[in-house]
């Protein structure tokens, strides 16, 4: 496979009502128990609004490490939190309209190198965040370990 193109595999299989198991295939990687919440499922795994939540909050965070790492940072741990809005159409479904991601630093920002470059850049390392983009708004905030709001959600 040439390096212009990658491919992901995923198997998914019904347990039951609307519970699935999703093989990662082609991995090591256990197999995940997805289900819907209550009332249809029975909330015995995420359902698929969070794993897209956790997918860009995951890819946001992954991302910042690298871009800290690339100017020679040793960060300490990074956490995430996810903020997914869900919104009726005109057709009254569901859609997942906006998604607000808040990294948090354990580090004061004046103990990282080159933050404004690594600021500057990192969203753009991740693939999720900018693949869904271009259906769904995405925000996402930094905060340094001591709370300081580092880059904040671009005006809508």
């Amino acid at each position: 496979m040439s390096d212009a193109q990658q491919t992901i595999e995923i198997s998914l299989q019904q347990t039951a009502d609307y519970e699935f198991r999703v093989r990662f295939d082609d991995t090591a990687i256990p197999d995940l128990i997805t289900d819907e919440t209550a009332p249809l499922g029975h909330d015995a795994g995420p359902n698929p609004s969070r794993l897209l939540a956790a997918g860009v909050a995951n890819c946001l965070a992954a991302s910042l490490l690298f871009a800290l790492r690339k100017y020679k940072n040793a960060p300490g741990t990074l956490g995430a939190h996810a903020k997914a809005t869900l919104t009726r159409n005109e057709h009254s479904r569901w859609r997942v309209t906006h998604i607000a991601v808040d990294l948090q630093l354990a580090d004061a920002a004046a103990t990282l190198e080159h933050l404004d470059r690594v600021l500057a850049q990192f969203e753009d390392f991740c693939i999720v965040t900018e693949s869904v983009r271009q259906g769904i708004a995405v925000d996402v905030a930094v905060r340094d370990g001591t709370g300081q709001l580092l880059a904040k959600p671009a005006a809508a």
